[in-house]
């Protein structure tokens, strides 16, 4: 339920009505606006006395929100939301940030050659998986806290915000401690206790749509996070298996507009997981910005044909230099801009 309250409501109607709330026994989030303040109600709306609520002062009308996933929905919040997980790196708006940099943390010299690559280019975030969950138990798992304090040390250096994989809680804590925004991966989209736990770490969280989810799936996950206090979350597209073995995934394009319409969350598009195609991830890159995505997340390595993952799909830092050139082109060409570092 949403308490829609007048234009001109006093900070003493919304605490009326906050109150009122409480005492029906239900937790009570006001969400100021421009114009107005909305009062979200959150638990089972079936058992309150909306009508009660409805004639209080201030109040301009009450919503039933009919979405399962209700502090997601548009219903919810209007406004799309801006989530900032480091200074001068926002997602939501009209800027389109460029996340970019190795499938996984190898080695110090590694991760800042990347680390200068991507900040040379235009990049204002870096990725690189300090904690890897691969198919195989035989394949490189990551460098796990080592890997996160040289990501560290690539900010240091280079400025760049840092995004990075949290596979359970223990890991969720060290990404929280040296990153600025943790990374829930497809295969822990619908890992409830996890996205529970980070929601409580106040860092902003960046959720991948799982392989086989449905858009609602991934907007319920997000309502996780969300339900324990977090308002921080970035979803993000990387494709969803089918039966057409032409590429890695079918990047879903479609996502974008339709969690847009349905959420006032921002969404990020991954074309290297999208389509595990080198040559592939700069055409749907380009039509991931040209269909409204907040953010682009790009592997790119200094030697992709000698990465310990994923190099298949990773651009070679020429590659990523045109990339970026080609999506200012586009976001200009849409009213938006691709921002860089100061």
């Amino acid at each position: 339920m949403l308490v829609v309250m007048q234009p001109n409501a006093s900070s003493s109607e919304i605490d009326r009505v906050c109150e009122e709330i409480v005492r029906q026994g239900f937790k009570p989030l006001p969400m100021p606006g421009e114009v107005r303040t909305a009062v979200g109600l959150l638990g089972d709306d079936a058992k309150v006395d909306w009508s009660y609520i409805e004639g209080l002062p201030g109040v301009a009308s009450v919503l039933i929100v009919q979405k399962p996933y209700r502090q997601a929905s548009r219903e919810w919040k209007g406004d799309s939301t801006i989530v900032e997980i480091a200074p001068g790196v926002r997602f939501g708006g009209d800027e389109v940030p460029i996340v970019s940099g190795p499938c996984s943390v190898e080695s110090e010299e590694q991760i800042l050659t990347s680390a200068r690559q991507v900040r040379a280019a235009g990049g204002t975030a870096l990725r690189g998986g300090a904690f890897k969950p691969r198919s195989s138990p035989y394949a490189f798992q990551g460098l796990g806290k080592q890997g996160l304090e040289l990501l560290a040390l690539a900010r240091r250096e280079t400025g760049l915000a840092i995004v990075t994989e949290a596979m359970d809680e223990r890991g969720a804590d060290l990404v929280a401690e040296y990153a600025d925004c943790i990374q829930i991966g497809a295969r822990n989209m619908q890992n409830y206790s996890l996205l529970r736990y980070v929601g409580t770490l106040g860092k902003p969280v960046m959720l991948k749509r799982g392989m086989a989810a449905t858009i609602n799936d991934l907007l319920l996950s997000a309502e996780y996070v969300l339900a324990e206090g977090n308002p921080n979350v970035i979803l993000c597209e990387r494709g969803v298996r089918t039966f057409d073995s032409a590429t890695r995934n079918l990047f879903d394009l479609t996502a974008i507009p339709v969690v847009h319409k349905l959420s006032h969350l921002p969404i990020v598009a991954d074309p290297s997981h999208g389509t595990g195609l080198r040559d592939k991830v700069t055409p749907m890159a380009r039509a991931a910005v040209a269909a409204g995505a907040d953010g682009i997340l790009v592997e790119m390595h200094p030697q992709p044909d000698k990465a310990l993952s994923d190099g298949a799909q990773s651009l070679y830092p020429e590659q990523f230099t045109e990339l970026v050139v080609q999506l200012r082109t586009i976001a200009q060409a849409i009213g938006r801009s691709v921002p860089t570092l100061g």
